[in-house]
């Protein structure tokens, strides 16, 4: 089975020219949304994507249809792929998984993504570990000053609830439960 998926940004555009696209290229059934691309969660995508079984084909009128970066690119294909189904994008033709050049193209721009990913998460880390040689303390600034601290252990040990503590200090009792003496 083939089926296409029309997407636009904003409820003031159209998806009517992409499904007469799809329409024309063969697909039946045209999942339509509006949402915007950077939206990780859409609906019709999703329902698309789940329909999708071994054999079947998803079809774009473009790929900023279906993604908005590459990472999200990737990852969609590879749910398609894990159902053992093909992606075809009318408007590139190098984005075709059903063909064999297609799915080198796809599986080049896969490695070349992983490849980015692994440089980044190494630049991080080395990054933190300089942050942490000069001093720099990481993660999110605490709540409570030191005295602030040390006053609501005071408060807890002398039996005093966690919501009370908590409001003086205007943060939640879960914060106070974890202070250590």
């Amino acid at each position: 089975m083939m089926y296409g998926y029309a997407r636009v940004s904003t409820d003031g555009q159209s998806v009517e020219a992409q499904v007469r696209q799809l329409a024309k290229a063969g697909c039946p059934k045209v999942f339509r949304e509006v949402a915007s691309g950077a939206k990780t969660d859409r609906a019709q995508l999703r329902k698309v994507l789940d329909r999708l079984e071994a054999g079947d084909v998803l079809m774009v009128t473009r790929l900023d249809r279906l993604a908005r970066s590459t990472r999200d690119l990737l990852n969609t294909l590879a749910t398609i792929a894990g159902k053992k189904a093909g992606f075809r994008s009318l408007g590139d033709a190098w984005a075709d998984t059903t063909t064999a050049h297609g799915g080198l193209m796809l599986t080049v721009l896969g490695g070349l993504a992983e490849f980015e990913r692994e440089l980044i998460r190494m630049r991080t880390g080395e990054g933190r570990a300089r942050a942490v040689v000069r001093g720099q303390r990481m993660g999110r600034p605490p709540k409570l000053t030191p005295h602030q601290r040390r006053e609501a252990v005071k408060r807890r040990d002398k039996g005093e609830t966690l919501a009370e503590i908590g409001r003086s200090y205007n943060v939640s009792g879960a914060t106070i439960s974890r202070l250590r003496p």
